[in-house]
């Protein structure tokens, strides 16, 4: 095998982007890949990506899945930090991608096809056409889930992306104040628009656990993404707390399932991944979709 070096080529007149073809319903599908569940936030900063990686090594660990875990975070890329990735993908004899893998999740990331640091300057079209490489082009082998790590937002990537694979669902991660929760609204109704089903609602950074006293104290507010998830017909997974092992896994490489898998924040990744693999078995059987009320 060859070691990849990035080489993406934008013919004028080459690419039409993700949305052009997917009315056609023609190839939506990865070629070994059962479902495929899109992380995403209506904003940045709510732990979105900190949420993909730990419900995919706890669905590979805990739930003994074949997983696959897609950065589709072209301009910040985090997947390889937070997931201790080195190197540069191999290219298999029929010129595809083969992830890195760690923890039993293979990975796939634009932060793994170019040198740490580098700024990508790029407009939509080139954008679209890494996106396109990364998913099509990789060897994901036989999967049960693929997770992808969204952008955050919900602009033109966002929708291309939810429109060009066939997502089995999504699943919005937010923080309790409104802020966050009227950014996550927007995320439903994109995805609705786009005909893709909710999953469910993640609440991250729900409270802080006092370790002297161990009172709960909800410093960003208390119920908000529970209240939202019912006003709209969505599932509530979970509250997920803040702790400092989140963070210190995240920026040493080894998330916290791995790390402390006891620890309370490890048995909710554990518990909202067991609820996304009986929601998707659900989603699964025919004539079975969720109402979204927008």
């Amino acid at each position: 095998m060859k070691k990849l070096f990035l080489s993406i080529n934008f013919k004028r007149g080459g690419f039409r982007g993700f949305a052009s073809q997917s009315g056609k319903g023609q190839h939506l599908k990865i070629g070994g890949v059962k479902d495929i569940i899109a992380v995403a936030s209506g904003k940045g900063g709510v732990g979105k990506s900190t949420t993909a990686v730990n419900l995919a090594v706890s669905l590979a660990n805990k739930w003994q899945l074949k997983v696959g875990l897609l950065d589709a975070d072209v301009y910040g890329p985090s997947i390889p930090m937070m997931m201790k990735l080195h190197g540069k993908p191999e290219v298999s004899a029929d010129k595809k991608m083969i992830p890195i893998e760690n923890y039993g999740v293979r990975c796939m990331s634009m932060g793994s096809l170019v040198a740490e640091g580098d700024a990508l300057v790029w407009r939509g079209p080139m954008v679209m056409k890494a996106l396109e490489q990364m998913t099509r082009g990789v060897d994901w082998g036989t999967l049960d889930v693929l997770v992808v790590d969204m952008p955050p937002g919900t602009g033109d990537a966002q929708i291309s992306i939810s429109q060009r694979l066939q997502l089995s669902g999504a699943v919005i991660v937010s923080t309790p104040q409104d802020v966050a929760l009227m950014d996550a609204r927007r995320g439903v109704k994109m995805f609705s628009q786009v005909n893709v089903p909710i999953l469910g609602i993640v609440e991250n950074m729900s409270y802080f656990k006092c370790p002297s006293c161990n009172e709960a104290h909800y410093i960003f507010g208390k119920g908000g993404a529970q209240k939202t998830a019912d006003d709209m017909g969505m599932r509530f997974l979970g509250e997920l707390p803040l702790e400092t092992g989140i963070r210190s896994g995240s920026d040493e490489g080894v998330p916290v399932v791995i790390s402390n898998p006891e620890s309370c924040v490890s048995r909710a990744y554990g518990d909202i991944s067991q609820k996304i693999v009986s929601t998707l078995e659900l989603l699964n059987q025919p004539h079975s979709r969720p109402e979204i009320n927008l």
